[in-house]
Order: structure tokens, then sequence, then C-alpha cells
């Protein structure tokens, strides 16, 4: 009896060996929160639950298997990795399907949205870029280092999906920040995005982009047409007060009153079912994988492991960040789902796999160039 207890303890040591297991906790810990809220906004849907349960074991199962992948070999592979991410974005320009432009390929049983693989492999291939290059990046650098940003992001804005497009390229700028590149070119980049904002606006952005924006400017202008939406999630929010309603108690999601209550504007039937005493709950555990993914990078000692750990988890602190604004009304509302909370398949597994990938570089602290 003992040798068996032995041996089983010996296998798990073995299957967890490769995972972090404090980020882990965290993230397991938020899905099973966005579980309980995708059953309480959807109505008490299990068939929905169980989907998204479903993508999660899917996002856990390639979460182990790419922690287990020695780091040097991701690294090897990032050029080719990078290459093959762009085919999808341009497929999809021409098979895709979506409300407001082309963003996903009906795959039958599977809705694949391409952009968000594109959050993983541009840091992964600038990370691969910059590492090799002197840093804090040089003049001569910037050019190639903005046509890898440059690919994925103009592809994506092709498909008009402009909330997807500035967090990919939200991205590539953290990977260029943490390289140490001067605060002058960032300060440089901004001034050059406000001047070219009223052409932008003219030439550019789309109706319903131009409608979002005035919307979030003044959200009562239009309360029955496009202000519906944030005022309805700001209802939500308010509606929740300390403890909330209750699960499955909240009366926008429940009333359809909140729109995309399963997707874009989950956060807010959080809000309402557990008030703001569960807001803090998620947020302090969305701000431990972002410190943790953070703490490791730290601890790395290889370029490219630093700049690839930081960046994702700093991308994750910039998801959470907008679609918290977007439903709370103080960012315009972009479609940017709250990781792991939110329904969605690609955004699952990518998100999952991108910590498998934070996990595999702590697993080995020194890579050869």
């Amino acid at each position: 009896m003992n040798t068996l207890l032995r041996l089983l303890a010996d296998l798990l040591l073995r299957f967890l060996r490769s995972l972090d297991l404090p980020l882990l906790a965290a993230l397991l810990a938020i899905m099973g929160i966005g579980l309980a809220t995708l059953y309480s906004a959807s109505n008490e849907s299990t068939r929905l639950v169980a989907t998204q349960g479903a993508y999660f074991c899917v996002g856990l199962g390639v979460l182990w298997v790419v922690s287990r992948v020695p780091a040097h070999l991701l690294k090897q592979v990032t050029p080719p990795i990078y290459v093959l991410s762009l085919l999808p974005l341009v497929l999809v320009l021409f098979i895709g399907s979506g409300k407001y432009g082309n963003h996903w390929i009906n795959l039958g049983f599977f809705n694949f949205q391409p952009s968000e693989l594109a959050k993983l492999t541009l840091p992964m291939m600038l990370a691969w870029y910059l590492d090799r290059q002197r840093l804090p990046p040089t003049l001569g650098t910037l050019p190639i280092a903005a046509l890898i940003i440059a690919l994925p992001v103009g592809l994506i804005l092709l498909q008009r999906d402009f909330g997807t497009a500035m967090l990919v390229l939200a991205a590539g700028v953290f990977v260029l920040f943490l390289a140490g590149l001067s605060w002058w070119w960032f300060a440089a980049a901004a001034a050059g995005v406000a001047a070219i904002a009223p052409a932008a606006w003219f030439w550019l952005l789309r109706p319903y982009q131009k409608d979002r924006i005035l919307t979030f400017l003044n959200p009562e202008s239009d309360p029955m047409g496009a202000g519906w939406n944030i005022i309805q999630s700001k209802i939500a929010i308010g509606g929740g007060g300390l403890l909330g309603k209750g699960w499955g108690q909240g009366t926008q999601s429940h009333l359809d009153y909140l729109p995309e209550h399963t997707t874009d504007f989950a956060f807010a039937v959080l809000s309402e079912d557990f008030g703001w005493t569960g807001v803090v709950v998620v947020l302090a555990l969305y701000l431990f994988v972002v410190a943790r993914c953070l703490w490791i990078a730290s601890d790395l000692r290889d370029g490219y492991s630093r700049l690839l750990a930081g960046t994702l988890g700093l991308s994750l602190f910039v998801y959470v960040l907008v679609n918290a604004g977007m439903i709370s009304g103080l960012l315009p509302v972009v479609g940017v789902p709250m990781p792991l909370l939110s329904y969605g398949g690609t955004s699952a597994v990518t998100l999952l796999l991108g910590f498998g990938v934070v996990m595999a570089l702590k697993g080995r602290r020194v890579l050869n160039r």
C-alpha cells in the first residue's frame, strides 16, 4: 500500500513539475468565477457553461503540454510560428464572418478567431528578434521591429477589428518598452497618433466606430440607441452595491436589458450579482497573475524569455483594463472580452496557451542564442 502511494505521489509530482502552481491556482479561480458568472448571465444555461468548460479543459491541456516544451525549442520555432499565424489572418479576409467585419472562420464545430493568436505570436517574434540585437533598441533596429508589429496589426485592421488590433499593437509596444526603448520614441509615436487623429476620424473610422466614440463622450445623447449598452451596464454595476444582489439574481441580464451579457459585458453581470466585493476579488486575482508573470520574467536570465514573459503579463493587464473601462463608461466600447470571464473559445485557449509559454520559460532560465 505504501509503495502504491509513493508511486502515485511520484506520478503526481512528475505531472505537476512543469507547472507554476501559484499561477495555475489563480487562473483556475478566475475560470471558476467565470463559469459561475456565465451560468447567471446565460439564464442558467448548462449547455453554455458546459461548452465554456470544455474550452477551458482544452486550454488547460494545451497549457500543460506547452509548459513541458523545452524553452530553447520554443525560441527556435518562434519565426515559423509567427509566419504561420499570419496565414489565417489573410484567409479570414476572404472566408471569414462577423457582425462588423470578417473576424471568425467557421470550422463547423468551432468559430476560430485568428487575431487571438497574434496576441501571442507577435510578442514571441518581436522578443526573438530583439534578443539578437543590441539593447536598448537602436534606430537601425526599429524598422524591422515596426514591420513585425505592422504585419499582424494591419491584417487585423483590414478585418475591421479595431479593438483587437490595438491590443495586439499594445503587446508589441510592451516588448519595446521592456527592451529599454527610450521614452522619447513613445512620446513621438503618441504625438504622431494625435496628429493623424482628425484624418482618421474622416477617412478611416467606420460609422459604428464613430458612434461608439460619440456615445462614450455622451451616452445620454441617444439612450435608446447607441447609448443603450453603456447606460444599462452602468445600471448593472451600480445596482450590485457592496455585496451584490446574489448569484443569478441580477435583473439587467435576466430581463435582457444588458446586451452581450455572456461576452463583452460579462463583468457587469458579475458586478451586479456579487457587488464590489466580487469585483475586488476578481481584480485581485488578475493583479496576482500579472505580478506573477512579471516576477517570473525578472528571474529569467536571457532576453527572449524576460521580454516574452513580461509582455504576456502586461498584456493581460491591458485586456482587463480595457474591458473594465469599457463597461464602466471610462473607455469607448471596443468589443474586448474580459479574459477567462467572458464566453469565448479562441480567447480562452489562446490565453491559457500563453501562460503555458510563461511556465515553459520559467522551467529553464538560461537559453543559448
